[in-house]
């Protein structure tokens, strides 16, 4: 079944649900349905042809929603690109597109006219970019139709669902809210951009969002804005990183119920979701720690040749088959022989009342290889030197695992969607 096809399900047997609602306004499924035809009908009198790929270089909102969905209504691939950024990385990521769909106006491209096949990609999402320079990845239609089944089983299916996404939609996260609610019949809260103080009173709200996807980073700021027992929130989503025990505990204080998920752009998000895999999804551990990953989920272009997706994430199956990611491959920082993942340092140094965040990387050493050295956010009105952030450690880890030295910021590098930009420290 392609996208479109459930997107025309939702307008025949829940025509006036709410599909999209945002800032400017909402659009009911009978009101997408009908959109989603007219900007078909004009790509086609453009001469967009099926397999042609088009830019979506567009807001979050109902004209995003109205296009992704026209697209996908004749046939074209559509490749969603965050307009916030400079025109060089653009025009990296529109490259192969026939037009770009740009606020109101249509911007025909020069460019080599790229089919696909009728099995071919649907969507074309880019990667986030936090270790290396941004990817494409094509995502087929059964991609996202087992995503959002594996999701539901995971999550529970209430055709009343309200998930709010506060994600960039150029990011495979966000994406993904839009289309699981297409696949659903339910709907789908997009908000422009993260503010902390607005979703705290929405969550607040009698009738506010039942689902939220966030990063830690988020979590962090929702729970600072005085986020409290949202009476209508089942679940916050919370992924992108290595989530640190204290928020998590912080958060049940605070009545938030968290599921946390691991997840990549190569699977069409989610992975594993409250520890398990998705039903659809098999997890496996290669000799040297290596996640693998096989699933209808996975794009067919990442699948190596032994049929297994190479996440580069390194963790654990516990007894019950619950994945735990211990971090990166290429993050491990080697001092002295030891290995150290950065995410259990950053978590011990995040425990502590003072730090908000903080981040663990490797420095080369003449001595010891690489010194484990951090970067930390302290709270506001908080103080602590690096001496006691060097001994609050000391205390839990062992000493090879101990910062040569904490450095202090104001705030850490980040992606759009919330992610550690590691390799900018």
């Amino acid at each position: 079944m392609l996208l479109d096809a459930w997107l025309r399900r939702a307008g025949a047997e829940r025509p006036h649900v709410p599909a999209v609602v945002t800032d400017e306004g909402s659009l009911c499924y009978l009101d997408l349905d009908r959109d989603a035809t007219r900007v078909a009908v004009a790509l086609f009198a453009l001469g967009i042809e099926p397999g042609d790929r088009v830019g979506l270089l567009l807001e979050p909102g109902l004209e995003f929603a109205r296009c992704l969905y026209g697209v996908l209504r004749m046939g074209g691939v559509a490749v969603p690109v965050d307009p916030r950024l400079g025109p060089q990385d653009r025009a990296a990521r529109l490259a192969g597109c026939v037009l770009v769909l740009e606020g109101e106006r249509l911007r025909g491209e020069a460019i080599l006219n790229i089919l696909g096949l009728p099995e071919g990609p649907a969507v074309i999402v880019h990667t986030s970019g936090t270790t290396s320079s941004p990817k494409p990845v094509e995502l087929s239609h059964a991609n996202w139709w087992w995503s959002a089944a594996g999701s539901a089983v995971a999550l529970g299916h209430d055709p009343r669902e309200r998930w709010l996404c506060a994600l960039p939609v150029s990011h495979v996260g966000g994406l993904s809210i839009l289309i699981r609610a297409a696949i659903g019949g339910t709907t789908a809260i997009v908000h422009p951009r993260f503010d902390p103080e607005r979703i705290a009173r929405d969550l607040a709200a009698p009738d506010g969002p039942t689902l939220i996807s966030v990063v830690p980073t988020m979590l962090a700021r929702l729970l600072d804005a005085g986020l409290q027992r949202p009476p209508s929130l089942r679940a916050a989503l919370v992924g992108g990183g290595p989530i640190p025990p204290a928020l998590l505990e912080r958060a049940d204080a605070a009545g938030v119920r968290c599921v946390t998920t691991y997840g990549m752009t190569e699977a069409c998000s989610q992975i594993t979701t409250g520890g398990p895999p998705l039903f659809c999804t098999r997890v496996r551990i290669a000799g040297d720690g290596e996640i693998l990953v096989r699933s209808p989920t996975v794009a067919p272009g990442a699948v190596a040749t032994d049929g297994w997706l190479h996440t580069g994430d390194l963790g654990a199956l516990d007894e019950h088959g619950h994945l735990r990611v211990t971090g990166r491959a290429t993050d491990t920082i080697v001092t002295g022989g030891e290995n150290v993942a950065p995410a259990e340092v950053e978590a011990v140094l995040e425990a502590h009342p003072a730090v908000a965040e903080a981040a663990v990387h490797g420095r080369p050493d003449d001595e010891w290889g690489e010194a484990v050295v951090a970067t930390v956010v302290l709270r506001d009105g908080m103080r602590a030197d690096a001496e006691t952030l060097r001994g609050h450690v000391r205390e839990h880890l062992a000493p090879f695992k101990v910062p040569k030295a904490i450095a202090f910021t104001a705030a850490l590098p980040r992606t759009p969607s919330g992610k550690l930009l590691r390799r900018d420290l």
